[in-house]
């Protein structure tokens, strides 16, 4: 049975379907769901690519990063970073790699748990990792469909909690002027339907967002901040510090007219706004509202930092060297000329740098330790 069949099934038997639901089966359908059936859609020969595809500079500053927060937290014996949606494990390997060579005491005390749900890609996770994994550097955990954090470390041990590109892909609610988006069957077809939406998603929309004018769409990610609100309290006494990079807008941004519906399809690196096309071969993603999770870590008893573009975080962690961690192996001038231009990438308006932010909220540190992270003090000398 294809997805788009499994799909009208359940539809014939319980009726209309949330849109959440339908893009929940679409991604994460144990047999058939884009992320579940295979490891290929990463990279310039899949569908999209993150930034560790660009190039390793992007785990080497982040290693670097690290290695200050750890010394931020006095130098603990022992240190966890837990990252969701690890994918293939590229990110991982550049950090674990880049600390072994360059910060040895760091990587004395890291543990590195990589939570991944997709069974394809914690066997490519096995391949990419597999030095690290034997050396008891790194460990796999399967995450569950609900928002439940799987930790190697005591829970006495500072944990960093990453994420890069993981909360875009979970599954959202959609209102528009006409109510909340279900997907239905009509002559044997899906086809979009409106119903009353929950008391819960308008009080999001009211807090967090905006409320759809004639026309509009826009998504409620109920899910995205279920999750950070697990992950808050998940150590209730403790120290803890997340990470979250992703493309996404604050409430205000929202207000003055930008981010009213970014709901969108990819394959193949070709954007669709349509998600029914191909269930199961395309992946589906909406940005990422940064005012409900940073409200979310708050209500857990985090602090939230200011938020940056990538750009800001990535050259306040390499100003200080001048980025030296993405020259380092180049040995002629045309290494140097292209990896200033994958450096380019991850940096620039044109690329990555202005679409992507970084959210840092941490708990049980000292708040003059964690601004002064050079991550967060790009220009602040100016």
């Amino acid at each position: 049975m294809s997805l788009r069949e499994q799909i009208e099934q359940e539809i014939r038997q319980r009726g209309p379907i949330p849109f959440s639901r339908y893009m929940q089966i679409c991604l994460y359908d144990p047999c058939h769901g884009y992320y579940s059936a295979n490891a290929e859609q990463f990279g310039k020969a899949g569908d999209f690519y993150t930034s560790s595809d660009v190039h390793a500079v992007f785990g080497r500053l982040l290693a670097r990063q690290f290695d200050e927060i750890w010394q931020a937290l006095d130098r603990p014996p022992e240190i966890e970073i837990l990252e969701l949606g690890p994918g293939r494990g590229l990110f991982a390997r550049d950090v674990l790699d880049w600390c072994n060579k360059k910060f040895s005491d760091f990587f004395a005390a890291l543990t590195y748990t990589l939570q991944e749900s997709s069974p394809a890609l914690r066997t490519k996770l096995q391949t990419t990792l597999e030095n690290h994994l034997a050396g008891g550097k790194a460990a796999i955990s399967a995450e569950s469909a609900a928002a439940d954090i799987h930790r190697s470390l005591p829970s006495e041990a500072p944990l960093i909690v990453f994420a890069n590109e993981f909360f875009d892909a979970l599954p959202v609610e959609i209102l528009g002027a006409h109510g909340k988006l279900y997907i239905a069957l009509e002559n044997n077809r899906l086809c979009e339907t409106w119903l009353p939406p929950l008391g819960g998603e308008l009080e999001f929309l009211d807090r967090y967002g905006v409320h759809p004018e004639g026309g509009e769409r826009i998504e409620v990610p109920l899910l995205a901040q279920g999750w950070m609100r697990q992950i808050a309290n998940f150590i209730a006494r403790g120290r803890l510090l997340i990470v979250v990079i992703d493309y996404g807008y604050t409430r205000n941004e929202q207000l003055s007219g930008r981010f009213r519906g970014t709901l969108m399809a990819y394959r193949h690196h070709s954007a669709s706004p349509d998600p029914y096309q191909a269930p199961g071969q395309q992946d589906l993603t909406a940005h990422v509202n940064f005012t409900a999770l940073a409200a979310a870590c708050e209500q857990g008893g985090m602090r939230s930092e200011k938020l940056l573009t990538q750009s800001q975080f990535l050259m306040g962690i390499g100003e200080k060297n001048q980025v030296a961690d993405a020259f380092e192996d180049c040995r002629v001038p045309q290494e140097r000329a292209k990896v200033a231009l994958q450096l380019k990438h991850l940096v620039t308006p044109e690329g990555m740098g202005e679409n992507f932010r970084v959210m840092i909220a941490c708990r049980g540190m000292d708040p003059k330790k964690v601004a002064a992270l050079s991550g967060l003090s790009f220009g602040s000398s100016a």
